[in-house]
């Protein structure tokens, strides 16, 4: 009888099944007691308040009086409601312009900032600074750098004799004005490629300069099939948060002038504390947000496996 089979006799025992047995539940219970304090925070703050948002979508509140219970006027009311088009028509011209133009930068920049020479950690340092800097300090920061009489813009355009537009006051400007301070704080991005530079081998690039390939060419063909999880990875968060984006405009502009400048999440906030305030049809808004970023976030994840290459995919075929 050889080793395996005494081994499986014993785990066949009765007392051996119960021995097991508690071990494997009391090793679930301790994972759950682990993940406890995490699975009660997402539902106390995050489940919670989705389900209560989605629930209030229904209802109209005006924080004072009673809920009352509207079925699916609020939805029905978004059809009708010109200035909720007008800020998905923002929001979206804003996400078409920042996002490929952010991730342009940042991967630019990257490049640069990946070099090792002397001293470039300080010059990593001094590009992500803006990502950790209060928003409504930085946005204070570009409004007076906007500022159409004083202003560091225009006074600077004023030394080649062109005069600077009245950036945030203007129509044709102001939403121009808000994608210009939004890219300035791209550290996070930054330094997320910059990891991800740091982990493409070496020794591709050597391999394909020795096979006569240029920078350009090294580039397209390996840097950025090397660097497309981490492009995925990044596009993701950037949707995620651009579609929320808010400070910048409400600070600088609130959503004026002309509304121009109104981005969704500053109509919504007008909607819940201004504006009548009717915390149900503000949950309809938020409702409609949700999906609208749930539905460009799967669309990139289903459409990740197109374009997406991870180094273990070739050594999965061989």
């Amino acid at each position: 009888m050889n080793t395996a089979t005494k081994n499986q006799k014993v785990a066949d025992h009765p007392s051996q099944k119960r021995v097991i047995s508690r071990y494997r539940r009391s090793e679930a219970i301790g994972f759950y007691l682990c993940i406890a304090p995490w699975l009660i925070g997402f539902i106390i703050f995050m489940a919670g308040p989705m389900l209560a948002s989605f629930l209030l979508s229904f209802t109209r509140w005006d924080y004072f009086n009673p809920i009352q219970w509207v079925g699916t006027r609020n939805y029905e009311r978004l059809l009708d409601d010109e200035l909720f088009w007008t800020s998905l028509r923002v929001t979206f011209t804003f996400a078409v312009f920042y996002i490929p133009l952010s991730q342009i930068i940042a991967l630019s920049a990257a490049l640069l900032l990946s070099q090792n020479i002397w001293g470039i950690g300080i010059f990593r340092a001094i590009f992500y600074l803006p990502s950790i800097l209060s928003g409504t300090a930085y946005v204070l920061l570009w409004v007076w750098l906007f500022e159409p009489d004083h202003g560091l813009i225009n006074s600077g355009l004023s030394w080649f004799g062109v005069t600077g537009p009245r950036w945030l006051s203007n129509p044709d400007t102001a939403l121009w004005a808000i994608i210009a301070m939004s890219l300035w704080g791209l550290g996070s991005s930054l330094i997320i490629y910059i990891a991800g530079l740091k982990n493409v081998p070496l020794q591709l690039y050597e391999a394909a300069q020795l096979d006569g390939a240029g920078p350009i060419s090294r580039f397209v063909h390996i840097t950025i099939p090397m660097l497309t999880p981490t492009i995925f990875f990044n596009l993701v968060l950037v949707i995620i948060q651009t579609f929320q984006s808010y400070t910048s405009a409400a600070v600088a502009t609130n959503g004026g002038p002309q509304n121009s400048t109104l981005f969704y999440m500053v109509y919504l906030f007008r909607r819940a504390f201004t504006q009548d305030a009717n915390a149900g049809y503000a949950a309809t808004l938020a409702v409609v947000l949700f999906v609208i970023i749930m539905s460009f976030t799967l669309l990139v994840v289903r459409s990740s496996s197109l374009w997406v290459y991870y180094e273990g995919q070739r050594e999965g075929k061989a």
